[in-house]
């Protein structure tokens, strides 16, 4: 595979093939950004790779060259006989047919070496359900390298007290190390999208900042549903709990009702729910 090749928008318009709105389909074709993200995914170089959303083979190719082994997972089905086609002579590059978000990746993960990483373009209908499989699945990984769209690069990276800072960032830094590698302007893709992106590393923690319970998902969720209420309003209720017991229980878990959710880090979230699992007296009513 040389650089040539890399261009998205020669090998779709080599074989009739258009950019698919409803799938949102844009191209990276900067040879040098695929690059770059293939060094974020296999240094030390080895391992296994699982792209998500393969497209015409921009960051396959400089992954295939690193990685011992390139899982390239495409739902489009008119492009995964051009994948077939481009990388027929690299035996280290297996190319699937499928909807990244049904996929198991535990399972190919387990037939191919370490480092395991997830890498890709993550298309922006679906980020967030691919961000919370990777969350689910960090444990399974040693790293992360995706691509998105800039607004979400924000939210993954915000701390407390941030705009940006929200139910997204306390999910996925409840798992993860999260870092901003490198921006990506519009003229990287084919055809150029309206916003920028930018490469985000996600890095397992071990153990994790907190278990992703269903009262830690609870109590985020609450949190930031209203941004402007206090915690005191946002979780009146919660688990069934009287307002003295949710005084009760903020107290013990050294948490302020009177602030909003965007202040709490992830700790502080994940005390309260422990709180709930532990058994805190609920109301009967």
């Amino acid at each position: 595979m040389t650089k040539e090749r890399w261009s998205s928008a020669k090998v779709l318009r080599e074989r009739g093939l258009a950019p698919k709105k409803s799938f949102g389909q844009n191209f990276l074709q900067d040879a040098a950004i695929a690059d770059r993200i293939a060094e974020l995914a296999t240094t030390p170089v080895g391992g296994t790779v699982v792209e998500i959303g393969a497209g015409a083979g921009a960051l396959t190719a400089p992954l295939a060259a690193r990685a011992h082994r390139v899982v390239a997972i495409e739902r489009d089905r008119d492009l995964v006989p051009v994948l077939a086609e481009l990388f027929h002579d690299s035996p280290n590059v297996e190319v699937l047919e499928a909807d990244a978000a049904q996929v198991d990746w535990a399972r190919h993960f387990a037939e191919g070496p370490r480092p395991h990483v997830l890498a890709g373009n993550l298309p922006y209908q679906i980020t967030g359900r691919l961000l919370e499989l990777a969350v689910h699945a960090s444990r399974a990984l040693d790293r992360a390298v995706f691509m998105v769209q800039r607004e979400v690069a924000d939210r993954l990276v915000a701390r407390p007290g941030e705009d940006d800072y929200g139910a997204l960032s306390v999910f996925t830094q409840a798992a993860f190390h999260v870092e901003r590698a490198l921006k990506v302007p519009p003229g990287a893709f084919f055809p150029a999208p309206s916003v920028d992106s930018a490469v985000v590393t996600l890095t397992p923690l071990a153990p994790p900042r907190a278990e992703e319970t269903e009262a830690f998902r609870e109590l985020v969720r609450r949190a930031f549903a209203q941004r402007r209420k206090t915690l005191r309003n946002a979780w009146k209720g919660v688990f069934g709990w009287r307002l003295e017991e949710l005084d009760e229980a903020a107290a013990a878990a050294r948490v302020d009702l009177t602030v909003r959710g965007e202040t709490l880090a992830v700790e502080d979230f994940a005390r309260m729910a422990t709180l709930d699992r532990a058994g805190l007296p609920r109301s009967s009513t």
